[in-house]
């Protein structure tokens, strides 16, 4: 069950923590941010990335990776890369982003499918989720949409993991099409978490807390 509550959970945290906080981005978020990225790549390498090579021939299962990351630039492309944090506040703003959100949603979407054989996975996702959480419910806020727009768009944001991880769960196919998705999801992680590495930094340089961030959520993932 929790595979399933777990990411809604870590979306309620992000909102709680704009809520009562009111904070703007901040030194402790980047390193919250770098301490996921480098979770989130430690445990797609551990854990999911074994797995398909296990499962697949070596060269399609490049294929289907480079394909993920494909996959995500395009997201991106549509989302300004708020999937990794890089989210642009727009002050006063009453046009509701639907494109921001339904990028945002397909990328959650995927993340849910790993998750179903993988239950360590569903850490990686959480400890993604909650910075990003925070800073889409920051931009949210500060850009001053209704109170009801905002929780929808947050209620189907968490929604949308725990409905990828269902559909893998009852996928009436054969387990090799999971094995597929698998791998692209690999190569979305992959860009995600080492574009947050370098990008949770002023002038995409490391400094010594950063470097610690990481070190301890590589030790972390590797022992979970």
């Amino acid at each position: 069950m929790n595979k399933y509550l777990f990411p809604i959970y870590a979306v309620l945290i992000g909102y709680v923590f704009v809520y009562f906080t009111k904070q703007e981005k901040s030194k402790g978020i980047k390193l919250l941010l770098a301490f996921s990225g480098a979770f989130l790549l430690s445990i797609t390498i551990f854990e999911l990335l074994p797995e398909v090579y296990q499962h697949l021939e070596a060269k399609r299962t490049g294929l289907f990776i480079m394909s993920g990351i494909l996959i995500q630039i395009i997201l991106e492309f549509f989302s300004k890369g708020a999937e990794h944090g890089h989210v642009h506040i727009h002050k006063n703003s009453k046009k509701f982003p639907w494109v921001l959100f339904l990028s945002l949603c397909l990328h959650a979407f995927l993340e849910g499918f790993p998750i179903n054989q993988h239950n360590d996975m569903v850490y990686g996702v959480i400890i993604h989720k909650i910075p990003i959480a925070i800073l889409i419910t920051m931009y949210l806020v500060q850009s001053d949409f209704k109170r009801i727009q905002i929780l929808s768009f947050l209620i189907l944001f968490a929604m949308m993991t725990p409905i990828g991880t269902i559909i893998a769960n009852n996928m009436l196919v054969d387990s090799t099409y999971l094995v597929y998705i698998n791998a692209i999801v690999i190569g979305v992680f992959l860009h995600i978490s080492t574009t947050i590495l370098f990008e949770s930094s002023d002038g995409h340089s490391f400094n010594l807390n950063k470097i610690l961030a990481i070190v301890v959520a590589v030790a972390v993932a590797y022992f979970v």
